[in-house]
């Protein structure tokens, strides 16, 4: 609906509300250019890579690295000197290694996406799920602009976010243990 101004009988289009426009169309209004797209698909011991050069070429595949912080610092300058210092953008999936490697990349420098799986794009019947398979996804999908990144959290944020989850979990088993015993006692007539 159009809104009238009544002095001048112009029409006046209602602002627009960017509360939700995502950060990839903000992304693309202030185009960066990087020089690579690393995806990487993160698990407790090992982390497989995949890179997707600036253009239209197949990702390539990197390999496996541990998920130790010398290893990724190693990664991390092979790649800068690969790509002659250009900006690279590195993303991987939220999931139960949580932000670490986010915050090991950002100190190196490094820009990082965190992107939500439950919003990364998938083929209807593509079941194979590979680590490597997962890492060239990334990077492609990651160069394309088709991911969502998520909030991540301050280290204090995640430390209060820790704690408040922990008591949550006390409690519960508080709550759980004292229905136990009221049951015990109702069952021997007390």
């Amino acid at each position: 609906m159009r809104k009238y101004n009544a002095e001048s009988s112009k029409k006046i289009p209602n602002p627009v509300d960017t509360s939700n426009i995502s950060n990839t169309v903000l992304a693309v209004e202030n185009k960066i250019e990087y020089g690579a797209y690393v995806g990487l698909d993160v698990h407790k011991d090992t982390i497989a890579v995949a890179v997707a050069e600036s253009g239209r070429g197949e990702p390539l595949y990197e390999g496996e690295i541990a998920n130790n912080p010398y290893k990724v610092f190693k990664l991390v300058e092979r790649l800068y000197k690969r790509y002659g210092g250009q900006v690279l953008l590195w993303c991987y999936e939220a999931g139960p290694c949580g932000y670490v490697l986010y915050h090991q990349l950002m100190e190196l420098g490094e820009e990082c996406q965190v992107v939500a799986p439950s919003k990364t794009p998938r083929k209807p019947g593509d079941r194979i799920k590979t680590d490597r398979r997962d890492a060239l996804i990334l990077a492609r999908q990651l160069r394309s602009g088709d991911l969502t990144a998520v909030w991540v959290p301050d280290s204090d944020q995640e430390a209060m976010r820790d704690l408040t989850r922990t008591r949550d979990d006390f409690k519960a088993q508080e709550h759980k243990a004292r229905q136990q015993l009221n049951a015990f006692v109702l069952r021997h007539g007390y």
